[in-house]
């Protein structure tokens, strides 16, 4: 087992860098009734939100504006947020590469498919661990957010999951999905996904000295985030894995309960990952093959009003 602490912070410090104001958002503290109808409708509206208007309409509120919002701007700006996000567990310059690219490229990384981030070697290898084989670009999971970076001085990867409301997550309890009338390739990768988290949870208890349970049938969000975080590592690719709550995401209320603070989303947290690993693995430096396994709980706010004024 190896772990290692970061000295803490005073509490007001804490909370200082969990809840991150990016400087020039205008604070507000409710939507005016235009803006509310934007968020609740998804319609497109010219003139006050061109960026928005790019997405989905269901993709113009909630966590998904917010991860193309964190990835927007010149590659300084971009960079600063990442690395404040990560708080400094990882290093994102100016010089590194991340998916989405803002609102211009909205496309999230699939790992074994992201040239952009990682080597095409090293994709392949993804692939094959989680894929049947001839299978190599069929649909893995998506990242919200993923940033080449820097890690204990070494070339890394910064892996966001974001969430904007309570049910966002909680949904995320059930396995993965395999109807009665499923293809067979669905069925094979269903086989070969199964296997690939077991490796993951076998790597995992071994490198912690912890009991971990997660699962392909059981929180399988969750599950796969750490399985292709461990693998990575295991692949020589030292990785920080955050969990990110976007608070005050009002505009979501129709939808599930947003968080108030990062007490609320760590404990939402907390509590959807207990069934699957200790909360002693959150926000700790763990080592797999000499490489860095670093999961975060972390939380910022990004006002709705932002991605209008952009």
């Amino acid at each position: 087992m190896a772990v290692a602490n970061r000295n803490s912070n005073t509490p007001d410090a804490a909370a200082a860098k969990r809840t991150f104001r990016p400087s020039n958002i205008r604070k507000q503290d409710v939507l005016s009734a235009t803006v509310a109808r934007i968020a609740r409708t998804g319609m497109a509206v010219r003139g006050i939100n061109e960026l928005l208007n790019r997405l989905e309409p269901k993709a113009r509120r909630g966590s998904k504006p917010r991860c193309h919002w964190l990835t927007y701007g010149d590659t300084a700006q971009v960079a600063e947020r990442l690395t404040r996000i990560a708080e400094s567990w990882a290093i994102v310059s100016a010089g590194d590469r991340w998916m989405p690219q803002g609102f211009t490229v909205p496309e999230e990384a699939q790992l074994n498919q992201a040239p952009r981030l990682l080597s095409p070697e090293l994709g392949l290898r993804l692939a094959e661990w989680w894929l049947p084989s001839g299978r190599g670009t069929a649909t893995t999971p998506n990242f919200d957010v993923a940033s080449t970076c820097t890690i204990d001085g070494k070339p890394g990867l910064l892996l966001i999951e974001a969430k904007a409301h309570d049910v966002e997550l909680k949904k995320e309890e059930a396995g993965r999905n395999l109807s009665d009338d499923a293809s067979e390739d669905r069925k094979e990768a269903h086989k070969t996904i199964g296997m690939a988290i077991e490796d993951a949870r076998k790597g995992l208890s071994l490198a912690t000295s912890l009991q971990w349970n997660i699962s392909r049938d059981t929180h399988y969000q969750m599950s796969n985030r750490f399985a292709w975080t461990w693998k990575l590592v295991e692949l020589g690719m030292p990785v920080v894995l955050i969990y990110l709550g976007f608070l005050n995401a009002t505009e979501m209320a129709d939808r599930g309960t947003p968080f108030t603070d990062h007490a609320s989303w760590e404990s939402l947290v907390l509590a959807h990952s207990k069934p699957l690993f200790p909360r002693a693995v959150w926000n700790q430096r763990w080592l797999v093959n000499c490489g860095a396994l670093i999961p975060l709980i972390e939380s910022i706010e990004v006002p709705f009003e932002k991605m209008l004024d952009a």
